[in-house]
């Protein structure tokens, strides 16, 4: 299919100082939760990228220094010869498919408190990252930097740039944001100095320059050398030599570095979920750049459209499209775009999942491609699937999970069947994608309805209810039931395990909502499921014109939110609709006119008036009809996926049905373990560190 003339401005080649880009399609540096400690790992899920048509493949944070240790969450580094072993795995896979491989020169001062390695902490005045996120949290202060520790750390770059190009990357980043070092020294907030690194603009931006001086000459220019710079805060600031403080520090770098990469401050912008922020939100912060420097600039905003794309660059507020969650979400969207199958995009739906899994400490999820992290580990390739298989499929639930598991099926070369109960496809999305903000998250049922009308053995049935009988009489090899989850009015204790359902006059879960109940005010919402659901409520209640009051057992609202990045956004949200909220405590009757509520601590009573009690806690799955089946021998193989097997996130269930999917009827699956390069080893194989 031809490629429309409109995009052809994103295909050409462009100059990043002493290296070239094939496209403007620039995977920028994000978490993947793939270390050093898992090269195989992070190779393939970088590698695949870059087979998807990415020009610029580039890794996570990268510790030059074991000063900069940010455990307990999972980071790279360039300390010794065994992390060049380890990242050159990497690079050669970017490199065989004509890509450029980034890295991410990182120090974290004063918020990488180096639990493991013990370091103290180091900041330019001793100011401390005074994190409200447990995992950032720490009794450790850092330490005011000498002159000697600012010649160490720029030396400390100079020699992981050395180790970067050695490990085969084609740019160094100095990395100037999200409150790291370089830009602790840029904020006058962290920055007391009254040496020549702070008072002045001009002054607080020297070390940033001299890095980039030092990881230039490391290299003997060689490298092309990117800064990464976090603008939001700067650009709030007045100056009295240009617009904002953003403008003086970009006029006084003009010249220094390759690349600019710019974005925002702080996770909860930079990384906003699309319930709360729109496709290239970015702009606003960071269009004046190209103004200011003849060099080309990389920048993102959850960009999917390539119309949104193609207008970054014509008015010129972009040179590069930067992706990190697009670029997870279909690791070959440059190649569909470049191909004219833009359609075949799997849109990113902005839930931000992939973030929560570096709170986590583990490998990158995806709602929308359930194959990443998952390349080299089990062999999965987002858009490959081996045609291995004949025979019959019948998919009971054409939710998320049916409908993934259809289509890894029907790509298999199964004969494949879904039966629907309702009358459309789209599962708990038919009506969570209409709570506010959660449109775009109906992408997960578009992506899989549009491939699997293409697929030639799919057939497709909306209105087909199935019962035992049914199933039989149907007779096919194989049946995969994946109906879904529901919710029940579970209460919880004061140590939030679930205790027995509250039955009782006006009473909901958001299934009754689903279905269209109509809800009294005053409405109370009682949450500890903690995700998205209770808040998401509380908010199309308050819509609704309810006085809405938000109960939770946990510490803010939407506690586990601050994991995706949307915990801020939903007390703003609470703020502008009028929504009370109510954290530590517990529901512990309601008779329809009075909730009586305990602190979860102290065990206080409280009463507050309502006239309707919402329950979002404790999700039930199982299946009446895979009871049914089970154990009859008819048929030949039956499987229960998605929520029905194990309620979780859409996530959850999408990588349930596709696992099973693919091991449907198929020989037992081989799981590769991967394992660290070791100084130790490389020693004995006459490999020491140079």
């Amino acid at each position: 299919m031809a490629r429309p003339p409109r995009f052809d401005l994103l295909f050409g080649p462009v100059r990043i100082g002493p290296k070239t880009a094939r496209n403007r399609f620039f995977q920028v540096p994000h978490a993947s939760g793939m270390t050093n400690a898992n090269p195989h790992v992070r190779a393939a899920f970088r590698g695949m990228k870059a087979e998807g048509g990415w020009a610029v493949v580039s890794t996570g944070a990268c510790s030059v220094h074991p000063s900069s240790d940010d455990s307990p969450f999972p980071f790279a580094s360039l300390w010794d010869e065994a992390d060049i072993r380890a990242h050159r795995v990497m690079t050669d896979a970017v490199h065989a498919h004509g890509a450029l491989a980034a890295v991410e020169l990182w120090h974290g001062g004063a918020a990488a408190v180096n639990r493991t390695t013990r370091h103290a902490p180091l900041s330019p005045s001793g100011v401390p990252w005074m994190a409200t996120h447990v995992g950032f949290m720490s009794s450790a202060r850092p330490r005011v930097m000498d002159a000697g520790d600012i010649r160490n750390l720029i030396r400390w770059h100079a020699e992981a740039a050395k180790r970067a190009e050695r490990a085969g990357f084609d740019i160094l980043y100095v990395y100037a944001g999200m409150g790291y070092l370089p830009y602790q020294f840029l904020l006058s907030d962290y920055n007391h100095r009254t040496d020549a690194y702070g008072g002045s603009v001009r002054n607080r931006v020297r070390l940033t320059e001299e890095l980039i001086d030092a990881v230039r000459e490391a290299t003997g220019g060689r490298c092309a050398v990117a800064l990464r710079v976090s603008l939001q805060e700067l650009r709030s600031r007045p100056s009295e030599v240009a617009p904002s403080e953003a403008h003086e520090v970009i006029t006084h770098l003009s010249d220094a570095p390759d690349l600019f990469d710019v974005k925002m401050d702080y996770s909860a912008t930079d990384c906003s979920p699309s319930r709360f922020t729109p496709e290239g939100s970015h702009e606003p912060m960071v269009d004046f750049v190209k103004t200011l420097t003849a060099k080309p600039v990389v920048g993102v905003g959850r960009f999917t459209s390539p119309d949104t794309m193609v207008s970054m660059v014509r008015r010129g507020v972009l040179d590069f499209i930067g992706a990190a969650r697009p670029s997870i979400a279909d690791p070959f969207l440059p190649r569909k775009i470049e191909e004219g199958r833009e359609d075949d995009i799997r849109e990113c739906i902005g839930c931000n999942i992939c973030i929560s899994s570096w709170h986590d400490g583990v490998w990158v999820r995806c709602t929308q491609n359930p194959t990443a992290g998952e390349e080299w580990r089990r062999g999965w390739h987002p858009e490959i699937v081996r045609r291995d298989a004949e025979g019959s499929v019948l998919i009971v639930g054409g939710g998320p999970a049916g409908l993934e598991a259809a289509l890894t099926l029907g790509r298999r070369g199964f004969r494949v069947t879904v039966a629907e109960a309702q009358r459309d496809f789209g599962g708990r999305l038919l009506w969570e994608s209409r709570l506010p903000g959660l449109r775009q998250w109906f992408r997960v049922v578009d992506y899989r309805l549009g491939q699997l009308r293409k697929l030639p053995g799919v057939a497709l049935h909306v209105e087909s209810r199935m019962e035992a009988a049914d199933v039989r009489d149907f007779g096919a090899d194989h049946v995969v039931i994946a109906t879904g989850a529901r919710w029940t009015a579970n209460l919880c204790g004061a140590n939030e395990i679930p205790a027995g359902s509250l039955v009782g006059p006006r009473v909901y879960t958001p299934d009754d909502i689903a279905a269209g109940a109509e809800i009294e005010g005053p409405v109370a919402v009682f949450d500890f499921d903690n995700y998205y659901m209770g808040s998401a409520v509380a908010e199309h209640l308050a819509a609704r014109g309810l006085d809405t009051t938000y109960v939770t057992s946990a510490g803010s609202a939407q506690s586990w939110g601050v994991m995706t990045n949307e915990q801020p956004l939903v007390h703003q949200a609470f703020l502008k609709a009028g929504i009370a909220y109510r954290t530590l405590e517990i529901v512990e009757a309601f008779d329809g006119e009075t909730l009586s509520l305990a602190q979860i601590f102290t065990g206080e009573r409280r009463q507050i008036a309502a006239r309707a009690l919402v329950v979002v806690g404790q999700r039930a799955g199982g299946s009446a009809l895979y009871d049914a089946l089970a154990g009859t021998g008819e048929p030949k193989s039956l499987v229960l996926t998605g929520d029905a097997n194990a309620p979780g996130a859409i996530a959850h269930a999408v990588y349930q049905a596709h696992r099973a999917a693919r091991e449907l009827a198929a020989a037992a699956p081989r799981i590769r373990r991967d394992a660290p390069f070791a100084m130790r080893d490389l020693d004995a194989c006459g490999e020491a560190a140079q």
